[in-house]
């Protein structure tokens, strides 16, 4: 039983339908195995009982020419079949009293001086018996034997023995062996593919609700639609309920969200009209808290809102037009570089994703890159496959000074400028990198080709 145990741990992550179709081989094979054993048993017991009936048609035969009056001793003549005549055919009759001498045998032909062997083992109390049995002919080949006891009175008591080759009960075995293996082979065919049709049959719900479940991923259905069995529609009703569900919880953060964004900056702006009356002084310090105040607050709300959405199912936006847009964008707000901007991103790419979440981590690389970069820019889209799992990277390269791979890690940290010179708040790469870890993406900087810093950005998406 433990030899079964490695095999039954293999099964038990395979597929359903590798299951199925291999306990149904297994049971298959096992039942047709069983029922070929019994018939093959059965069918060599009735060819034994049919083989003994034409032996003791031939022993009745001597029995009467044994009784029929006259000296029981006499010649018993032929009994209608010439192969007793031929010489170790296989076929022989004998007859014989009980403890009789080779001299007093009566035999067949055929038996060429040879005896039948006994089936009585030596017992005394054989006498009004029919036996049947197997034993060896004078040449070493098997025999099936028939013996029978005849009591002719004060004539005395003989014994009848008809032997016939026992290759003849094999052969017929063998015959209908190969025919039961053929049928048994086909049946066994006919059997495997009916059950993958059954299997295809059966699990189609599954795979129909698989599909379902795919489609409202990639943002083409919003809800499981179709018809199922009885045994499925409920966990179809079940998964439409979460998806219900799912969308009511996060339209909900959305709203508090946005509600808490409105209730905080109202406040900070009362602070900074009010930090007008006040002296200089204390107005410059007011505004630099209160500014850094309001970035601090749009940071956390803007992960908060994008925690809620980044687990939404179905949800998809096209990246060629938002990254074309702010390279356009970004372009005219530094006009005075003339920068080129050149583009490698496929039309047909996907982000699986909010389309605000993406133009707020693009926009801030591009912002990054436009800021640093002397004359040129080149943005790219790589597509990766790991585990199942479509992804793409966006790739921004920049011709500016670059940075050293030791500063690269300090620029991701929140609120981290390295250089004080250059307008913003130092949040931008940080809200970047913070962005795609809620969607199980990354971003990493690199040295770029053009000498300055490349931004690899990888997050969820694929071709539609």
């Amino acid at each position: 039983m433990s030899g079964f145990r490695p095999i039954l741990t293999r099964l038990s992550s395979r597929p359903i339908a590798v299951r199925l179709a291999v306990s149904s081989v297994f049971w298959s094979f096992a039942i047709l195995l069983v029922a070929g054993l019994i018939l093959q048993t059965l069918y060599r017991d009735n060819t034994e009982r049919a083989f003994d009936q034409r032996l003791l048609v031939y022993a009745n035969t001597l029995a009467s020419n044994l009784v029929a009056p006259g000296d029981p001793d006499r010649d018993l003549g032929p009994i209608g079949d010439p192969r007793f005549e031929l010489p170790l055919s296989g076929w022989y009759w004998q007859v014989a009293r009980p403890n009789a001498k080779p001299g007093e045998i009566r035999s067949s032909k055929s038996l060429f001086g040879g005896q039948i062997p006994s089936l009585a083992a030596g017992s005394d109390n054989r006498f009004g018996q029919i036996r049947r049995g197997y034993g060896k002919a004078p040449d070493e080949r098997n025999l099936r034997i028939i013996e029978r006891d005849i009591d002719l009175g004060e004539d005395g008591r003989y014994i009848i023995r008809v032997a016939g080759p026992a290759d003849e009960i094999d052969a017929g075995v063998r015959d209908f062996l190969f025919a039961l293996t053929v049928t048994f082979a086909l049946l066994g065919l006919a059997l495997g593919f009916s059950t993958l049709l059954q299997i295809r049959f059966g699990l189609r719900p599954l795979a129909n609700l698989r599909s379902a479940l795919g489609a409202i991923r990639r943002g083409e259905s919003e809800r499981i639609v179709g018809e199922y069995p009885r045994d499925i529609s409920p966990l179809a009703s079940e998964l439409n309920l979460l998806l219900d569900t799912n969308r009511e919880i996060l339209e909900r953060a959305r709203t508090q969200v946005g509600n808490l964004a409105h209730a905080l900056k109202t406040p900070l702006s009362i602070i900074m009209n009010e930090a007008e009356n006040a002296p200089e002084e204390v107005a410059a310090r007011v505004r630099e808290q209160a500014t850094l105040m309001r970035d601090q607050v749009n940071y956390y709300l803007d992960r908060a809102r994008a925690a809620a959405l980044a687990g939404t199912l179905g949800t998809l936006t096209d990246v060629e037009p938002v990254i074309a847009g702010l390279a356009r964008t970004f372009a005219k707000i530094y006009r005075d570089k003339e920068l080129a901007v050149e583009l490698a991103i496929p039309r047909d790419l996907r982000f699986r994703g909010e389309r605000q979440d993406l133009e707020e981590m693009a926009g801030n690389l591009i912002d990054n890159a436009a800021k640093w970069a002397a004359r040129k820019i080149e943005i790219s889209v790589e597509i990766v496959r790991e585990d199942d799992r479509p992804r793409f990277r966006l790739i921004i390269d920049d011709d500016g000074p670059g940075l050293p791979e030791a500063a690269r890690a300090e620029v991701l940290k929140r609120g981290r400028r390295l250089d004080e010179t250059k307008p913003g708040s130092g949040l931008g790469l940080s809200i970047v990198s913070d962005l795609a870890a809620l969607y199980r993406g990354s971003l990493k900087l690199e040295a770029a080709p053009l000498g300055g810093l490349r931004a690899v950005l990888e997050l969820p998406g694929d071709r539609g």
